[in-house]
């Protein structure tokens, strides 16, 4: 899958499937079984090793909103080792001036459908919406995922080292999601964020009625908030029993199981607090509803995403700790995206809720420094001052808080992962490129070395590896 000279091509890592068995008499075992039960596809992703790297003289933004002139920065052991102005330099470490340049963390695009929406776009390849009924949480994006998705190594080339793979957005839910690091391989489980937790794609609005309305609903609005409180009793009760069985096996007691149901399997996941819930939904009103929804059950929403009118509801945003996940000027091409303004992100997050810049798109990732500095500027023509240095975690600290994974990532911090992007200049600037990026500290993709330019397998005797960009 990887073509060039100084990334070793990685072994492949069996990954053992968990095989659930009733009436387990073993408490240890039991316990691996019930372990087994809620993650079957486990991630094989490995980090690749690389001697240290200092890079120094560079701007850097920490993801966090702070914003170093002449920093230093080094990435040792797959870590951020140290940040700051007098940063000590390992005698193996390789040097990089970074003179000119600017260093941020890696972009984390937390809503994206690479690899089940692959290029080239054909039919055949149109693996992302399970239109069969209006709840299929028993789907998971990562069983449609191509690796070979030449979208993967463009992204990587704009910056982005990890992002959230979501199914679409047709049913009121649509799947499970899967974070990866953008690190292109041969298996979905070898780009498997090894920490992250799962999520669940929902939808409202108009998708679910525009698919559904004449194949027997729902047809209205009302119908799909009754659909998700049927789905949650019915996982209340699923969950109930899974909960008594669980306690009998850690008592040494367990006798035969329920019945598995993947749907609602996945449904009591989120009401257990394992899979984190991202909502497409651009109303506020719905947003609104959807809040009292979650709180009738006891369950969390992560992130509305598109959320063209946060900007209504920023303080119930906060309140409720939710955050958005937004375009910087998407808007009009349907009704409930027409009451978007420009301002949204900023507005958003001056209101002190969690923005997020995403990009919903296999082009819009290739570029998404710039869509956070369209949002940027956007707000500062309107009088809403943020430095760059906070509008950055609407990139990187704020998704990655979204995804479950800010304690690994998302910002340059002692011990966290060395996912870094070195820019040619200043990175809301048009003109600036990613142009060197890695992950885990190590070097993935360098603009100045083609040699290093991941290549898909796919894409081999279409185009050369030079043109591959």
């Amino acid at each position: 899958m990887r073509k060039t000279t100084n990334i070793k091509m990685l072994g492949l890592a069996l990954a053992v499937s968990g095989v659930f068995i009733t009436g387990c008499s073993d408490k240890n075992e039991g316990e691996q079984r019930v372990h087994d039960r809620h993650n079957p596809f486990p991630s094989t992703y490995k980090v690749i090793e690389s001697a240290p790297i200092f890079i120094s003289n560079v701007t850097i933004l920490d993801g966090v909103g702070g914003k170093i002139e002449d920093g230093q920065i080094l990435l040792e052991n797959g870590k951020v080792a140290n940040v700051g102005k007098n940063v000590s330099i390992p005698s193996n470490a390789i040097e990089i001036d970074g003179k000119g340049k600017w260093l941020t963390p890696g972009i984390i695009d937390n809503h994206s459908h690479l690899g089940v929406y692959p290029s080239p776009g054909t039919h055949s390849h149109s693996d992302g919406n399970e239109m069969t009924g209006p709840v299929t949480a028993e789907v998971w994006a990562e069983h449609s995922i191509w690796p070979q998705d030449p979208g993967f190594q463009r992204a990587l080339a704009g910056g982005v080292t990890a992002m959230q793979i979501l199914p679409g957005s047709a049913n009121l839910f649509g799947g499970r999601s899967v974070t990866v690091k953008n690190l292109p391989n041969r298996t979905i489980q070898d780009m498997k964020f090894p920490e992250a937790p799962y999520g669940i794609k929902m939808a409202c609005g108009e998708n679910p009625k525009r698919v559904y309305g004449s194949k027997g609903g729902p047809m209205t609005r009302m119908a799909n908030v009754a659909g998700y409180r049927k789905a949650w009793i019915d996982a209340q009760a699923y969950k109930s029993k899974w909960d008594k069985y669980d306690a009998a096996v850690e008592s040494g007691s367990a006798g035969d199981a329920p019945k598995r149901d993947l749907r609602l399997e996945t449904l009591a996941g989120v009401l257990a607090g394992d899979i984190l819930v991202h909502m497409h939904c651009y109303r506020a009103d719905e947003m609104a509803v959807m809040m009292d929804v979650m709180k009738e059950f006891d369950y969390k929403i992560g992130t509305f995403h598109h959320a063209v009118e946060s900007y209504k509801i920023p303080d119930l945003l906060a309140e409720n700790g939710v955050c958005s996940a937004m375009w910087a000027d998407w808007w009009g091409f349907k009704m409930e995206a027409y009451d978007a303004i420009r301002e949204n992100v900023p507005m958003v997050h001056t209101a002190g809720a969690c923005a997020i810049v995403h990009s919903d798109s296999d082009l819009g990732i290739q570029r998404l420094n710039q869509e956070a500095a369209k949002a940027w500027s956007d707000g500062k023509r309107a009088g809403i001052d943020i430095s760059q240095a906070d509008a950055w975690q609407w990139l990187s600290a704020n998704p990655a808080k979204s995804l479950g994974i800010f304690e690994h990532t998302g910002s340059l911090e002692d011990g966290k992962n060395a996912d870094v992007v070195l820019w040619s200049g200043d990175p809301f600037s048009t003109y600036s490129q990613a142009e060197k990026v890695f992950i885990d500290g190590a070097l993935v993709y360098d603009r100045t070395d083609p040699s290093t330019w991941p290549v898909s397998d796919f894409e081999l005797g279409q185009v050369t590896q030079g043109d591959a960009k």
